[in-house]
C-alpha cells in the first residue's frame, strides 16, 4: 500500500480528515500521523509529542499500520 492509497481507503470508509495526517510532518494536534524522515513513522501527535512511535522500513509497512489503528 503506498500514501496515495491509503488515502483513498481512509475516504473510502469515511475517516474524517481532521483526525490524521498524512504526509504533512511536524506536530498537529491530536491526530494520527504518517511521515518520511530517515525512515517511515506512524505515530499520534498530543501536547507537542509523538506518541506512541513506530518506526518502519518500508511505505507499505507504515501505511498498513496505519490503516489499522
Amino acid at each position: 500500500m503506498t500514501v496515495e492509497q491509503l488515502e483513498k481507503e481512509l475516504e473510502m470508509l469515511e475517516i474524517p480528515q481532521e483526525l490524521y495526517s498524512i504526509m504533512v510532518g511536524g506536530l498537529p494536534n491530536e491526530k494520527l500521523c504518517i511521515t518520511k524522515e530517515d525512515k517511515w513513522q506512524v505515530y499520534y501527535s498530543e501536547r507537542g509529542s509523538k506518541s506512541g512511535l513506530k518506526v518502519f522500513e518500508t511505505e507499505s509497512e507504515a501505511c498498513e499500520f496505519f490503516c489499522e489503528k
